[in-house]
C-alpha cells in the first residue's frame, strides 16, 4: 500500500506541475488574450481551460459523490453528441480572472479528493471505472494536450519534461481501444515502441523481439495519440504494416474518434 500511495504522490506531482507550466502560459493573458482561437474548431484558449476545469471538477465528484457523478453520466448519456462541447462553452462564459481561479481551486480540490480514496477503489467514469492512479494520469495527459492548443495559438515551443513519459504510457495501452473505437479488430501480436525521452534516455514497451514496431521521440509520439499533429507530420518510424496503420488512428483520450489536425497546418 506505501508504494500505491508513493506512486499516486508522483503522479500527482507531475499533474500539478503540469498544471503549473499551462498555468504561466495563461496567467498574463488580457482578456483579449482569452478570445484567441485554438487549433481545435470553435473553441478559444478560454474554451480550453473551462474543458479542463470542467473535467477536474466532475472527476473530484466521481472522487466523492457516486451519486451525483450517476446523475451525470445519465445528463451525459441523453446529449452524448454535445456534452462535453456545451459544458466547455459554459464555463468559458466565465470572466477570465474567475476562470483562472475556478481552474486552480478545481484542480487543487482534485488531488485532495483523490488522495483521500481508499486503496483498491475504483471510481466511476464516462468509461470503464477508473482507479486514483489511471485518474490522475489521465488528467495529466488532457492538461498536456490541451495546453498544446493553447501554446500552438500563442505562437509558444514548449520544453519537453519527463512527464511525457505517463502520456506516451497512456497511448501505448489504448492501442486496443483505438481499433474499437474505429470498429477494426487490434492485432493479436503485441508492438514494441521505443521513444527517445527528453533526456536521450530510451523508454520502452512491449516485447524485444515483436515484428511489429514504433520508434522516435516521446514528444513527437504524445503529439500523434493525443492527435495534435497529423500522422505525416511526425518523423515517427514504424516496422511492419499493423503498427503503420495503428499510428493513423491512434488516440489515447476517451470517446469517440477525433478529427485530428490537417497535414501541414504546423509546418
Amino acid at each position: 500500500m506505501l508504494s500505491v500511495m508513493a506512486d499516486l504522490e508522483a503522479l500527482l506531482d507531475d499533474f500539478e506541475a503540469e498544471c503549473a507550466d499551462l498555468d504561466r502560459l495563461v496567467a498574463p493573458l488580457d482578456p483579449a488574450g482569452w478570445t484567441r482561437e485554438t487549433p481545435a474548431p470553435g473553441w478559444t484558449i478560454a474554451h480550453q481551460i473551462a474543458h479542463l476545469t470542467w473535467t477536474d471538477e466532475v472527476s473530484t465528484i466521481a472522487a466523492t459523490d457516486a451519486a451525483a457523478f450517476a446523475e451525470l453520466l445519465r445528463e451525459a448519456t441523453a446529449t452524448i453528441a454535445t456534452f462535453v462541447d456545451d459544458a466547455a462553452a459554459e464555463v468559458a462564459g466565465t470572466p477570465a480572472p474567475e476562470l483562472l481561479e475556478r481552474w486552480r481551486r478545481g484542480r487543487a480540490g482534485l488531488a485532495q479528493a483523490l488522495r483521500a480514496v481508499p486503496a483498491g477503489t475504483k471510481l466511476p467514469w464516462f468509461g470503464p471505472p477508473m482507479s486514483p492512479m489511471s485518474m490522475v494520469s489521465a488528467r495529466l495527459m488532457e492538461t498536456w494536450a490541451h495546453g498544446q492548443d493553447v501554446a500552438d495559438a500563442l505562437g509558444v515551443v514548449r520544453t519537453p519534461t519527463a512527464r511525457l513519459r505517463n502520456i506516451a504510457h497512456i497511448g501505448v495501452r489504448t492501442r486496443d481501444f483505438a481499433y474499437a473505437v474505429h470498429g477494426r479488430q487490434a492485432p493479436a501480436e503485441p508492438f514494441r515502441v521505443e521513444l527517445t525521452a527528453p533526456d536521450g534516455s530510451i523508454w520502452s514497451w512491449g516485447p524485444e523481439d515483436a515484428a511489429q514496431r514504433v520508434s522516435g521521440s516521446a514528444s513527437d509520439f504524445c503529439l500523434l495519440v493525443t492527435q495534435r499533429r497529423h500522422r505525416d507530420d511526425l518523423p515517427l518510424v514504424t516496422t511492419g504494416s499493423d503498427a503503420a496503420e495503428w499510428l493513423t488512428i491512434a488516440q489515447a483520450f476517451a470517446g469517440p474518434p477525433g478529427s485530428g489536425r490537417e497535414v501541414g497546418q504546423f509546418a
